[in-house]
């Protein structure tokens, strides 16, 4: 499982040095060029990317103690859940395809599971 917790843990860094550079873009340039509610719809996508991957960091570092397929679960869940929830966020404020407003939800939903997944794990553990 440490292998796991590795790559775990570099993607939970690359994920936070993307919601960095975006917040720095938002920030600094689509404030000059989009309307006030897409800017802040851009805004949520890099919150939700910064917690959820600082979240991811500490499923890495648990990965490290607790061996589980659960964890490995949670972790693919919450990445995907990353990039289908502030991903459709961040096209929707650049004006994309209403549609991509369907994924969103299910981003949200794999969010959810992983951490659901996540809690299970640390019970399961807690319990042996």
């Amino acid at each position: 499982m440490r292998r796991d917790s590795g790559r775990i843990l570099a993607v939970a860094g690359f994920l936070l040095a993307l919601a960095t550079l975006f917040g720095a873009f938002g920030a600094h340039v689509l404030h000059a060029r989009l309307a006030a509610d897409r800017v802040s719809t851009f805004e949520v996508g890099v919150r939700y990317q910064f917690f959820h991957s600082l979240g991811l960091l500490c499923i890495g570092v648990a990965a490290r103690e607790m061996d589980s397929a659960l964890l490995r679960w949670a972790a693919v869940l919450i990445v995907t859940g990353i990039v289908l929830f502030c991903g459709s966020l961040y096209l929707l404020s650049f004006d994309a395809v209403r549609a991509f407003g369907v994924v969103t939800p299910l981003g949200g939903l794999a969010l959810i599971a992983g951490w659901a997944l996540f809690a299970l794990a640390a019970w399961r553990t807690g319990r042996n």
